[in-house]
């Protein structure tokens, strides 16, 4: 295996089909969902559909890799890429826009656990350095689709710009096609039935997958209620719309350009105190949120959010990789993904509750607080734990 042909390979592949499913996600999704009729509470359901598809199927597909290989499973997930958008001039009613998010959501639902799969087994050194400059690209996505798809609105209709998408995502079957990917040999697999239970039972007696998990689904409870709800409360507050666009923005951009110094903390510092550390950065600018004055204050406090990501994402996937046994890494990172889709629903719906029986200041703070109590209770652990095992070699 040539790791740093392949590493840019995947790394190509997952750029291309991520730019180009965010370009059909924001701002094309709902602007489609609303010409075809559909209401406030339904086009909210139809963004987020296509994450409760990765949450199902994230894990028996990690699975299905670990037994048949990551690359077949990316040549599956390319095609759901590819082929899907095309689908999407034949859609008149919010009811079969829903159907097909649900299916479109296959191919997230492919490339999450498969890539970082495939990306963690390359390396046992620098491991979430690695990651991190892997889920670097796969940031971008995030920025440039965005950016591209609002600029060809201006030029074509939304299923125009669908059928664009469709043809972008087809250039990553070029680097797919040219992984090496090493199969377990037919004899050496044991009967399907007997492997999907024995994966999920490595996964669930592994403490690195629940603690990892659910610590990134409590990051994305509190980063997607900011999401939701920091656009409201900064508009009542007098805000520009145009900084609450820069918030996410400079988040996003700081989160992508240090998520490789991230990693690289990660591996000198251990992962658990890297994870602990993050949470608690990405925590505190909420806590101090609703006191922020001015626009530079409130561009600091989304610099320290993305600090924070950096830090927490890199490593919460290498410590699933390095305490997972060997043969069930595609089964770890399918259940920690539908850890972490499960914090993007919940996180909306969590902060509703909370505006709706407090207000936008305390839910803020709420969700600060949760994230650098659970930084503080994560870093204590990790000092205990490193303790006992003094204790036991001397």
């Amino acid at each position: 295996m040539n790791r740093r042909r392949d590493f840019a390979y995947i790394t190509l592949a997952d750029f291309l089909v991520r730019s180009a499913y965010q370009m059909g996600k924001t701002p094309l999704l709902p602007i489609f969902a609303a010409s075809l009729g559909a209401s406030d509470a339904l086009l909210g359901f139809i963004v987020s559909v296509s994450t409760l598809t990765g949450m199902g199927l994230k894990p028996f597909v990690g699975i299905l890799s670990d037994r048949w290989g990551r690359r077949w499973w990316l040549l599956a997930g390319t095609a759901f890429f590819a082929l899907m958008p095309f689908l999407y001039r034949f859609v008149h009613t919010p009811e079969q826009l829903v159907l097909i998010r649900i299916v479109h959501g296959t191919a997230t639902a492919i490339y999450g656990p498969v890539t970082l799969a495939y990306v963690a087994e390359m390396h046992s050194r620098r491991r979430a350095e690695r990651l991190g400059w892997f889920e670097m690209a796969r940031s971008g996505g995030y920025i440039v689709g965005p950016a591209v798809a609002g600029w060809l609105l201006l030029w074509f209709s939304p299923v125009a710009v669908f059928t664009v998408i469709g043809l972008l995502s087809t250039l990553a079957f070029l680097p797919v096609l040219r992984l090496t990917d090493f199969a377990p040999p037919a004899e050496a697999r044991p009967p399907i039935g007997r492997q999907v239970r024995e994966a999920l039972r490595a996964g669930s007696r592994t403490p690195a997958i629940w603690l990892s998990g659910g610590l990134e689904a409590a990051v994305y409870i509190a980063t997607y209620a900011v999401k939701a709800f920091l656009p409201l409360y900064a508009l009542s507050m007098g805000v520009s719309i145009v900084v609450v666009g820069l918030f996410f923005s400079v988040q996003e951009g700081t989160a992508l350009l240090l998520k490789p110094f991230g990693g690289r903390v990660g591996d000198r510092i251990g992962y658990l105190y890297a994870i602990a550390a993050g949470m608690a950065v990405t925590g505190l600018p909420l806590l101090v949120l609703p006191a922020a004055r001015g626009d530079f204050g409130l561009l600091a406090l989304a610099v320290l959010m993305g600090c924070g990501q950096a830090l927490v994402f890199p490593a919460t996937v290498a410590l699933i990789s390095t305490q997972i046994d060997e043969r069930h890494v595609g089964a770890g990172m399918g259940l920690a993904g539908t850890l972490e889709n499960a914090g993007k629903v919940v996180g909306p719906v969590a902060g509703g509750l909370l505006i709706a029986s407090l207000d936008y200041a305390p839910m803020f703070r709420s969700m600060g607080g949760l994230l650098a109590a659970a930084g503080l209770a994560v870093w204590i652990a990790g000092l205990r734990s490193q303790e006992r095992r003094a204790a036991v070699r001397s």
